[in-house]
């Protein structure tokens, strides 16, 4: 090893011990967890932007087009997730034991496993786009025509640039770069606000308005796409763990699997939830264009605050990985408590804030008083109830992600979308008409928080019980050497 990368990984290792073992829980929390938020904010405000802006229209067809593809375009996350979270968990841990050519091994695995599967799922959206279409609600001959216009430009061709920068933002914010990754975040956000309505009003036709809040998603992310590049390029030159040279050795000592073991939760999470906002705007096409475009709403709004505790959860997650590998249990549970204390309160700060602005808020998507705004104001009501319960979910779903016990993320995953909320859709649909199909998101939430308490507690019970505080001899110092960890 060269002097040069002695150096390199001796200012990194010391960047790290600062940041994870130095630095109180709290602060910590905020160096990783901020830049996270706010990037998760401007993803949601950037993906609401299309919503927004389609809007202005005041055309119904066109506005639920855009929000019925949200569960096809998210998938692309999905992908991001299941490589992006999987490797990050893995990449924590592997940094944890200073075990830096598994780190970066497992960086190029993810990075081209998930450049992979994009191209797959890109492809079979082309080829089937219009069954899957109507599998998302978009019967309507207009709704469809929209539909198929915005899938095409932000999936099929767009859909590589979405998926890769969100892993990439994984693969950085893994290595203490909250801030970078972020940044990307952004950069794609803000060109994709700017540029909705220069294609939408001033570049294409008028009833082009579609295509071109698609043509500007497109665009930002490939922008995006570029930024991370740039980062990743600037990092060989600091020997960092970002790496994308493929190798034999990202395929051994159990990398893959690793990776889809912790990875495979957040990815079935969000495919989950697809699936199930998908089937939500199913049974709402049944009862309307108005009721279908008003849960549309609701639902993008109520993504705010899940948004912001996603944030907080994916910041926390090396600080977990790390500290749990370091076999620091003490710290684990203090910084899982952390979490939870700023996951919850900020999800119950957009809790009350929805119940008392929903009127205004969405107000800002439907710009006319009429049957679908009514809806939306109901059914972004029933929604937020639900997320502080939420928020505790997905702190222990991070969690158990981060320490390698991936196999209980997956059960709350699918526990909180597709075992419990599918079945209670169609039951509370018969018992309360068209509002049990949205109160079974909310009572999904409160039985996964029971769910999530019990299985942490269990958890830590076995494994991050503190030893306790003993005096033992040592024959080595001929003293008495205080051992165990303080509670």
């Amino acid at each position: 090893m060269s002097l040069g990368l002695s150096i390199k990984k001796e200012r990194f290792c010391m960047h790290k011990e600062e940041l994870f073992e130095n630095t109180p829980i709290f602060r910590a929390l905020f160096e990783l967890a901020l830049p996270t938020v706010f990037g998760q904010i401007i993803l949601v405000v950037y993906n609401m932007a299309d919503t927004y802006f389609v809007g202005l229209t005041k055309s119904n067809h066109m506005l639920t087009a855009v929000t019925i593809c949200m569960p096809a375009f998210m998938i692309l996350t999905a992908m991001a997730n299941l490589f992006g979270v999987g490797g990050s968990s893995v990449i924590a841990r592997a940094l944890g034991k200073a075990n830096y050519d598994r780190a970066k091994s497992t960086c190029a695995f993810s990075f081209w496993g998930c450049t992979a599967f994009t191209l797959i799922y890109s492809l079979v959206v082309y080829i089937f786009i219009n069954p899957v279409i109507n599998a998302l609600g978009g019967t309507d001959p207009f709704v469809h025509k929209y539909a198929r216009t915005y899938l095409m430009y932000t999936v099929v061709f767009g859909g590589l640039f979405t998926s890769m920068n969100a892993l990439m933002a994984h693969l950085v914010r893994s290595e203490g770069k909250a801030l970078h990754a972020s940044i990307g975040v952004v950069i794609g956000g803000v060109l994709n606000i700017a540029l909705d309505p220069l294609f939408m009003f001033v570049i294409l036709e008028k009833g082009n308005e579609v295509a071109g809040a698609a043509i500007a998603t497109a665009l930002s992310n490939t922008i995006s796409f570029l930024y991370y590049v740039v980062i990743f390029v600037a990092s060989r030159r600091e020997k960092s763990i970002l790496n994308v040279k493929l190798t034999g050795e990202s395929f051994k000592n159990n990398i893959p699997s690793c990776v889809f073991d912790a990875g495979l939760p957040a990815c079935i999470m969000t495919l989950a939830e697809n699936i199930s906002y998908a089937i939500l705007d199913k049974l709402m096409s049944y009862n309307g264009l108005a009721a279908q475009t008003g849960i549309g709403v609701a639902k993008k709004v109520n993504m705010m605050a899940h948004s912001i505790v996603r944030g907080v959860t994916q910041g926390a997650l090396p600080l977990l990985g790390y500290s749990y590998s370091c076999g620091n249990r003490v710290k684990t549970k203090k910084t899982v408590g952390a979490t939870v204390l700023i996951s919850a309160s900020a999800a119950f700060i957009c809790t009350v804030a929805s119940l008392l602005f929903a009127n205004e808020v969405i107000g800002v998507f439907i710009h006319e008083t009429n049957e679908a705004h009514i809806y939306g104001i109901k059914f972004l009501r029933i929604l937020c109830v639900g997320a502080p319960f939420s928020a505790v979910t997905y702190t222990f779903i991070s969690f158990f992600q981060a320490v390698g016990h991936g196999r209980k993320s997956f059960v709350l995953a699918l526990l909180r979308k597709g075992i419990l909320d599918i079945p209670l859709m169609f039951v509370l649909q018969n018992l309360v008409k068209i509002y049990g199909i949205v109160l079974a998101t909310p009572i999904t939430d409160a039985i996964c928080f029971v769910v999530s308490l019990c299985l942490f507690s269990k958890f830590a019970e076995k494994h991050l019980a503190a030893n306790k505080i003993r005096k033992v001899y040592n024959p080595v110092t001929g003293k008495n050497e205080v051992v165990g960890e303080k509670n």
